[in-house]
């Protein structure tokens, strides 16, 4: 997959849009998207357990943004970003489509790579024991997680966490992380 942003936002672009975003992430930033999603959903009388399970999940997706994503490279186009990221919030049948985007280190993929492989690998019990797991013996890392942010995704949705890495260059790739929030998990 070549690195293009803007091709990768188009055919994202599917006519149900709620949110589409990409520049610095702060806690201004945060605290607009929550409120804008959480008043189109009650615009469109989406239901309050969907509402709520969307509204969580963008919290959590929000905060790995906030908290994980690597500095841009020095010749990206977008230098004015101290943490530049993407969010496209889509409605889809049943349910909707949250899908992030960030740097990341290249030496960083493989770490991060297996951490997905193995919640998308984990049963919905295995990941509320890891959940747990996790919060009883989490050591906070040096970006202020403790690594809970994943397994709590995949255990709100119960879905598999689709993501793909775009090379941007030797030093750097593009996370891109596309999580189902459906109504009947």
């Amino acid at each position: 997959m070549s690195f293009n942003i803007e091709n990768y936002l188009s055919d994202q672009s599917t006519g149900n849009n709620i949110l589409l975003y990409k520049g610095n992430v702060d806690s201004d930033v945060i605290n607009h998207v929550l409120d804008t999603v959480e008043d189109k959903m009650v615009e469109i009388n989406e239901q309050p357990k969907l509402r709520k399970k969307v509204y969580n999940v963008l919290v959590e997706s929000l905060q790995n943004l906030y908290h994980h994503v690597d500095r841009v490279p020095d010749d990206f186009e977008d230098q004015t970003s101290e943490k530049f990221g993407l969010l496209v919030i889509n409605k889809v049948e049943g349910g909707y489509r949250i899908i992030t985007g960030n740097f990341i280190h290249s030496e960083n993929i493989e770490k991060l790579e297996e951490k997905i492989k193995r919640i998308n690998r984990s049963s919905r019990e295995e990941i509320k024991e890891l959940y747990k797991f996790i919060l009883n013996h989490q050591r906070i890392s040096a970006k202020g997680g403790g690594g809970l942010g994943l397994v709590d995704i995949a255990r709100k949705t119960g879905n598999k966490l689709e993501y793909a890495f775009s090379e941007y260059n030797d030093k750097y790739s593009f996370f891109y992380l596309d999580i189902l929030v459906n109504e009947e998990n």
